[in-house]
């Protein structure tokens, strides 16, 4: 047999061999690494509208998730299985030069989740190809969805649609974008909203549909609150936090003010934690103050009070 004739090394062995290190990482350090399930994506943010696109050539790199086999690869593509290894080089000797059919994928804002070719993805991977084809179905949304977002900030991304959603922000002020450090801040957001609207409907004496809510909360409370945070400098002292964070925090902290003083308005409190600021920093990081306080002075504030404190 002469050398040209020779069949191609096999790309397989060494990229399961890695996957299987990675394997033993994991077992220590905890966590999971697959790949982003499409379908799981498209429930949780509600993704329908679609138009079929064609065939384009796209970035491997851009391929982060699958609609079918989201578990037999790793997030970069690594083979989990060791019976893949016959697909995968029956691909590599017809194709031995990576020049592969078209893959079908959909695209979400330039991410691209497999419908079919995961191990033409994979290869390409593998052996450092940057460009496969394509044809693309693409899902419609107007969600900030990158390539480079992970589950976790999928998940994130969630969360605040569910906020925008059951508020009414969404529907009366869509170019309102208000974020916080920790999906569970969206909850406390939308608990604030409801509060709001409960007594706004009291002092009008009529039923108010949410969106009339979620816009009076966000023009007369949030925005006022964050402008005063800015210009008093709350906002540059706590750089670690988000502005929906700092809404958070100075939240809280009217609740606890509420007890001693119900009069006490979000523009009180931001001065009176203006003015602590002068003698002494306030902290930096906030997650740490809403992780291991905030449940607990919500408590507390309520025993003292006997009922819910007023304003929202």
């Amino acid at each position: 047999m002469s050398w040209d004739h020779l069949p191609p090394i096999s790309s397989f062995p060494k990229a399961h061999r890695k996957e299987v290190y990675r394997r033993l990482t994991r077992s220590v350090t905890g966590g999971d690494d697959g790949l982003i399930p499409f379908e799981e994506v498209r429930e949780r943010l509600r993704l329908w509208q679609q138009s079929y696109k064609g065939v384009r050539t796209i970035r491997v790199d851009n391929i982060v998730g699958s609609a079918a086999r989201s578990s037999d690869f790793t997030d970069d593509w690594l083979p989990k299985r060791p019976h893949m290894r016959r697909r995968w080089e029956a691909l590599e000797k017809r194709w031995p030069e990576g020049d592969f059919p078209p893959i079908q994928a959909y695209e979400v804002n330039g991410a691209y989740y497999v419908i079919d070719g995961h191990h033409r993805v994979a290869i390409a991977k593998s052996r450092g190809i940057e460009f496969l084809d394509a044809e693309i179905t693409e899902i419609h949304t107007g969600l900030d969805i990158t390539p480079e977002m992970d589950f976790g900030k999928l998940l994130h991304l969630q969360q605040e649609q569910a906020f925008m959603d059951h508020s009414g922000l969404g529907r009366v002020r869509p170019d309102a974008r208000i974020l916080v450090s920790r999906a569970v801040g969206y909850r406390r957001m939308l608990e604030h909203v409801r509060v709001h609207g409960y007594h706004l409907m009291q002092a009008r004496q009529r039923v108010l549909p949410p969106e009339v809510i979620a816009a009076d909360w966000y023009e007369r409370t949030y925005l006022p609150t964050i402008e005063t945070a800015r210009r008093e400098g709350l906002v540059d002292a706590m750089k670690d936090s988000t502005e929906g964070d700092v809404f958070l925090w100075i939240h809280q902290r009217r609740r606890r003010l509420l007890v001693e003083d119900e009069t006490v308005s979000y523009e009180d409190t931001v001065l009176g934690a203006a003015e602590e600021k002068k003698a002494k920093s306030l902290p930096g990081r906030t997650r740490k103050v809403f992780e291991t306080v905030e449940n607990a002075v919500e408590d507390v504030v309520d025993r003292l009070a006997g009922k819910d404190p007023k304003g929202s």
